[in-house]
């Protein structure tokens, strides 16, 4: 008999007809995000339980009687929205798909600087209301980004990605603050420095780019402390997580003009955006499209499809992480 699988929202079309072709498969037709009932009923249901970043599975739903699931696949690198201690309590299997969605993700958190510098998204506004009188010396004035200093938070897969670019494509001086040291050949492959503090990194960067995991540990990591450091001509990227700025402590310094203005691909309690961000010309907003290719898209699914062929062959997936 085929192991049957959940899919709690819809994947890529091809990647849906591969796993079809192996598994007993129950797609979410209607693409609508799955209730903690829902989760409990495929949990006993189902052998593997295949997961986004928009499913937040509760300790409780976890510890369900009579669960069938041993593996939860999740489809992304973070897997904060998946309560892990009560995953490992109750023996549950965790993968994620890293590596194949680093370039993509940090083209976005290029696209956000650029466009946030460059005042891109304020000018294709006024081209599509009608409001361009032509060009004239002083109109949308931007900042330059070659040259300029970029702080990253987390040097991961993605953080490296995005320094390549940063410092080979646009010559920018790349510093790092990592909580743990970076080995000194990734620092050397894009002439980055690591500092002892994020303190630090805001006082010396024009760009700031969030790279780092979410989840509770790194709740409000940027808070109203870590942007008062900021240059005022400094810019915020996000492409991380929601929940690792502090929404009123940006909004203030926004407000009040302490900082030039931020790009947001994430929110906290997506998608219900804090309403707030609207209101704000140097605010570019992103509908968390870091991952947003067919190429990457279609990489994730065929690496959960690894995974969960590992596992139920009696091995250990390669991208277990619980």
């Amino acid at each position: 008999m085929k192991k049957k699988i959940v899919l709690t929202r819809r994947w890529p079309e091809d990647v849906e007809k591969s796993l079809a072709e192996v598994y007993d498969c129950e797609f979410n037709q209607c693409d609508k995000q799955f209730c903690q009932q829902q989760f409990k009923a495929a949990l006993q249901s189902a052998d593997a339980l295949l997961t986004t970043v928009t499913d937040k599975l509760e300790p409780e739903t976890l510890a369900i009687k009579n669960r069938r699931v041993g593996i939860i696949a999740n489809f992304g690198v973070g897997y904060t929205h998946i309560d892990v201690g009560a995953a490992k309590q109750n023996g549950i299997v965790i993968t994620n798909t890293p590596d194949v969605l680093s370039d993509c993700t940090a083209d976005i958190a290029m696209t956000l600087l650029l466009m946030v510098a460059r005042r891109a998204g304020e000018g294709e506004r006024e081209l599509r209301e009608g409001r361009w009188s032509g060009w004239r010396p002083t109109h949308l004035i931007g900042s330059k980004v070659s040259g300029k200093a970029l702080g990253i938070v987390g040097f991961g897969r993605i953080g490296q990605a995005m320094a390549r670019r940063a410092h080979g494509g646009f010559g920018m001086e790349v510093k790092v603050f990592n909580r743990s040291r970076v080995s000194d050949a990734a620092l050397a492959s894009c002439n980055a420095v690591q500092v002892d503090s994020i303190d630090e990194l805001m006082q010396q960067s024009d760009y700031i780019s969030l790279h780092c995991p979410g989840g509770d540990e790194n709740r409000h990591l940027i808070n109203a402390d870590h942007i008062g450091a900021m240059k005022e001509s400094a810019f915020l990227i996000n492409t991380a997580r929601g929940e690792v700025v502090d929404d009123d402590a940006l909004i203030s310094a926004l407000s009040a003009n302490r900082i030039a203005g931020a790009g947001l691909d994430v929110f906290n309690n997506e998608p219900a955006l804090d309403q707030r961000y609207l209101k704000f010309e140097n605010v570019v907003l992103l509908p968390h499209l870091g991952s947003a290719t067919k190429e990457t898209r279609d990489g994730m699914g065929y690496r959960v499809a690894s995974n969960l062929k590992q596992y139920f062959a009696g091995e250990q997936p390669a991208d277990r992480v619980v």
